[in-house]
């Protein structure tokens, strides 16, 4: 781990770097494939590809449509509140974080910006992703959980690695 000081450091700059980078690109591609998955399945369209289907739906409230009584105005600042404070905490740990760690978080940052933008565009945030058994999703969604997925197994390994050290000395 860098200390409080690595602020200014090549390291720290290669990783606030790669956590811009990794978020931009996938917030881009989450908001490309959105208007496109739109225009395909208008009209009750649905594409069967086995497990999961491309489905359209609506989402006005947060994650599983809660919160979707709520004004738009409120459920828009709530979320982008949470994601810019997502977005403070992953520039500030870049620096001392692994690399799975600015990953997962960018992948999580990239995933609440999509849907932040794409809510404040039409006051809703477009799913297409349909399985039938589990809440009908998105591209940022599936970001959102990977990277909380890696994230946790980022941690999970440097806590591992640490008792490790830990324990040889």
């Amino acid at each position: 781990m860098t200390g409080a000081g690595a602020g200014g450091s090549a390291r720290a700059r290669r990783s606030r770097r790669l956590f811009v980078a990794v978020s931009v690109a996938l917030a881009a591609v989450a908001l490309i494939v959105e208007p496109i998955a739109r225009q395909a399945l208008s009209a009750g369209r649905t594409i069967d590809l086995g497990p999961l289907q491309l489905k359209l739906a609506y989402n006005t409230g947060v994650a599983f449509s809660l919160g979707n009584q709520l004004p738009t105005w409120v459920v828009l600042s709530i979320t982008a509140g949470i994601t810019a404070g997502i977005g403070a905490y992953a520039w500030r740990s870049a620096p001392i974080n692994s690399l799975a760690a600015v990953v997962g978080l960018a992948a999580i940052f990239a995933g609440a910006a999509a849907n932040v933008i794409d809510r404040a565009v039409d006051g809703k945030v477009t799913d297409y992703f349909h399985t039938g058994w589990w809440p009908t999703f998105n591209l940022a969604d599936t970001y959102l959980t990977c990277g909380v997925v890696l994230l946790i197994a980022a941690l999970l390994l440097e806590s591992t690695r640490e008792s490790e050290k830990e324990s040889s000395s």
